[in-house]
């Protein structure tokens, strides 16, 4: 047994677990208290949420952990815990938003070809942005990997069968993957908030944009958006976001592999001669690549005790969230919090009783949005129940717990060059607008 996989399977500190849980209940309440905070940029804004700020406060407390007294001294081990964390809570938020959706599937329905072609955007948008930014900066086949997707999970898999991980666009896809786990969300965020306040697109079709296939990515946008929002809007933009997203985590792979790839390959081909001929070429540089290799597979397996603690104790952060952020009482919101958790239970039990087969968030959604489909007993009581639950107050204990995992990818960060993040945050930014601009032509009449 590999050294890596050794360590995966080794059991959780509980010193560890007590400490990241004890920071980011900290870290989470902080940041609600602290509220948003508006920034004027000539003629839009951008509103640094709760969620950013719990994001940055767990950043910052890992990389000067050395510095810091004891309690705040996160560990290397502490830091992959904290990633494998935020895989298991984010089920919550899928859990939240497949509610949202259950109740609004007839006006989901009226989107017909919007929901269903705003995925072209993801699969086209990477390459449009970003490719062109790549071969101009000076950067060769890494830039196949680094733009045919926003580089998650599925696409690790995809170039490491197709090309290899040693390879040129085996690199260009860590890099991707390591820029969008360190900032792809505070720069959708950002982004989404940005573009939001200059009022060019419908809230729907932003909404729709927002569902890139990435939970934490997706949870940045959707809260950006729906900060400027009403509150019924607020409601449908976390419904179309949510069905956005499962479109992508269902769909996406497949597509990815079958159109997005092979596009990016076609679309390198054509643009290299004329866009990188006289560029000086640029490479990742190789020793980055073991460095990542190494990080994702020390990300520790949680069983089913520890995922159910983890749904427990994120949670009592919701409710508290909740209670600061959003003046609802915790015991108000104690039973759709319950709710939530219930739904999530049972769509984790069928994805391991069905061998995994399906993604696990697909399931979450499925059982989430049977709970408040129309025709389902006891909807409109599950609706009410869990209405008092701010999908905002959920975003931030995500962030909370990315952040305080994110330190120990900044030594992969820094070696992967300035070039290669910009190309990674134009793809991400390619993928955005390019299905928002997509559903803009759809929204019109709903």
């Amino acid at each position: 047994m590999s050294t890596a996989a050794h360590q995966a399977k080794e059991p959780l500190d509980l010193g560890s677990v007590a400490q990241i849980f004890g920071l980011a209940l900290v870290i989470a309440a902080l940041s609600e208290w602290f509220g948003p905070l508006p920034i004027e940029l000539g003629i839009g804004k951008v509103v640094l949420l709760p969620m950013i700020w719990a994001l940055l406060i767990g950043l910052t407390i890992g990389l000067l952990s050395k510095r810091m007294p004891g309690p705040l001294k996160i560990s290397l081990q502490s830091q992959h815990l904290a990633a494998a964390i935020l895989s298991s809570a984010l089920f919550l938020f899928i859990a939240k938003l497949g509610l949202l959706v259950g109740g609004s599937l007839p006006k989901l329905a009226e989107a017909g070809w919007g929901l269903a072609l705003q995925e072209v955007g993801n699969l086209v948008g990477c390459i449009l942005l970003g490719m062109p930014v790549a071969l101009m900066l000076g950067i060769k086949r890494e830039a196949i990997g680094a733009t045919f997707s926003i580089g998650r999970e599925p696409g690790l898999a995809i170039v490491g069968e197709r090309f290899g991980m040693d390879s040129p666009e085996g690199r260009g896809v860590l890099a991707e993957y390591v820029t969008g786990t360190l900032i792809g969300a505070i720069f959708i965020s950002l982004l989404a908030g940005f573009i939001t306040s200059l009022n060019i697109f419908h809230p729907l079709a932003l909404a729709m944009g927002a569902g890139v296939g990435s939970g934490s990515m997706t949870a940045a946008a959707v809260g950006a958006i729906a900060a400027q929002q009403t509150p019924e809007m607020a409601k449908d933009v976390a419904a179309f976001a949510a069905a956005a997203n499962l479109i992508a985590t269902t769909l996406g792979t497949y597509l990815t592999l079958f159109i997005s790839l092979p596009l990016a390959v076609r679309a390198y081909r054509f643009m290299e001669p004329i866009l990188g001929r006289n560029r000086k070429s640029v490479s990742i540089e190789d020793e980055a690549t073991p460095a990542v290799k190494l990080e994702v597979a020390h990300t520790p397996n949680l069983g089913l005790g520890m995922r159910i603690a983890s749904w427990l104790l994120v949670g009592l952060m919701v409710l508290i969230g909740n209670r600061i952020g959003y003046g609802t009482s915790m015991i108000e919101a104690l039973p759709g919090v319950a709710i939530i958790i219930l739904a999530v239970l049972v769509g984790d039990l069928i994805y391991v009783g069905t061998k995994r087969k399906l993604p696990a968030v697909c399931w979450i959604s499925f059982i989430a949005m049977a709970m408040t489909f129309p025709q389902t007993p006891y909807a409109a009581e599950v609706a009410e129940l869990t209405g008092k639950v701010s999908f905002l107050a959920l975003i931030t204990p995500m962030l909370t717990f990315a952040g305080l995992s994110l330190a120990k990818d900044i030594p992969a960060f820094r070696r992967l060059g300035w070039r290669i993040v910009v190309v990674s945050l134009m793809a991400n930014a390619g993928v955005f607008l390019a299905a928002a601009g997509i559903a803009q032509f759809f929204v019109h009449t709903l």
